[in-house]
C-alpha cells in the first residue's frame, strides 16, 4: 500500500532497532526505547494550512530528528510508520 500524506503531513519510518546489546544480551521489543529518528518515506505538498503557506523542505529519503510525543502511529502491510506535521520535525540528520 502507498501512502500519500496530505498538506503538511510526512509520513516517516522508524529504522529496524539492533535487538542485542554490546554485552550479548537480547532486549525485547517492549524493553527497547523508540527512537526519534526515522527516515522520511513520504511527504505531503504543501499548501495553505490554518491560513498559512506551508512550503515543505523535507524530501523523501531524509533522515529526520522529531518531537517525542508527535504524530500518530500506524501499522500498514505489517510496518509501522508515524504521520507527523512538517512542524514537528526538530532537524534533519546528515551523516
Amino acid at each position: 500500500m502507498k501512502l500519500r500524506p496530505l498538506f503538511d503531513k510526512v509520513v516517516v519510518k522508524q529504522p529496524k532497532e539492533k535487538e542485542q546489546t554490546v554485552g550479548g544480551i537480547f532486549l525485547p521489543s517492549a524493553a527497547q526505547e523508540k527512537q526519534e529518528i526515522a527516515v522520511v518515506v513520504a511527504v505531503g505538498e504543501g499548501g495553505v494550512v490554518d491560513g498559512k503557506d506551508i512550503k515543505m523542505v523535507v524530501s523523501v529519503g531524509d533522515k529526520v530528528l522529531y518531537s517525542k510525543y508527535a504524530g500518530s502511529t500506524f501499522k500498514i502491510d505489517g510496518e509501522e510508520v508515524t504521520v507527523i506535521k512538517q512542524s514537528d520535525i526538530l532537524a534533519i540528520v546528515e551523516d
